[in-house]
């Protein structure tokens, strides 16, 4: 299992900050009907429940915004990844149909609120991520967004600088159908699905569709 630093800031901003980790050795491919259907019902689910200017209430999303806001970032103009996939579900938008291993990620941001760096594990440099503090000089390029402004954002970082945000991962260690191994990093500022229960279900997931193995889980909790 990666061994993951937090920076002090993050901690002072969000207190009850606690990372699900899930690593498993996997298949990707097309993503097949039966996690579609499961995506779309859950999709189904948000536009049932949520009105669009109520969707970052939720604890989870609003506890991502809070951490942006206390580093100096507008989550409004760089939306949470989980936020942006539930606009555009009550907005009528749909979701794209991607990969398997995109779409379980997803599937899981959907229901917990919470976002979700989903990384190619051989992608990754050293054997520790820092979730550390976004600055003027990195230089990011988000997946399908080109480079993107990541100051004051919380972004992790291997040896080589910053590969993900709450908003967007980066090109360098992002998911392609030649993945075979998955780094999933569950990123709860503040609570709403328990994380132990995402880390299951996630887990379960990438066994069914993704035909995982070699899976580690944990969760992290942190003190200042």
């Amino acid at each position: 299992m990666i061994d993951i630093k937090i920076d002090p800031r993050i901690l002072n901003a969000c207190p009850e900050t606690r990372i699900g980790l899930i690593r498993a050795t996997v298949v990707n491919g097309p993503t097949c009907d039966e996690l579609w259907a499961e995506i779309e019902a859950a999709a189904e689910e948000i536009k049932q429940r949520y009105e669009l200017l109520e969707i970052n209430k939720r604890p989870a999303i609003a506890g991502t915004r809070h951490l942006y806001k206390a580093l100096g970032k507008d989550p409004s103009r760089y939306r949470v990844a989980s936020e942006a996939l539930c606009r555009r579900i009550i907005r009528g938008l749909g979701i794209y149909r991607l990969t398997t291993l995109i779409d379980v990620v997803n599937l899981v941001s959907i229901k917990s609120g919470y976002a979700i760096s989903g990384l190619d594990g051989d992608r990754i440099e050293g054997d520790t991520l820092t979730l550390s503090v976004g600055t003027a000089d990195d230089v990011y390029n988000g997946i399908g967004r080109g480079v993107l402004n990541i100051e004051g954002m919380p972004c992790y970082r291997d040896v080589l600088g910053p590969i993900a945000t709450p908003t967007s991962d980066e090109e360098r260690t992002k998911f392609t159908e030649q993945t075979i191994t998955a780094q999933i990093n569950i990123n709860a500022f503040a609570p709403e699905m328990p994380v132990e229960e995402a880390v299951e279900w996630m887990a379960e997931l990438l066994k069914k569709y993704a035909h995982a193995t070699n899976v580690e889980t944990g969760v992290l909790g942190f003190r200042l």
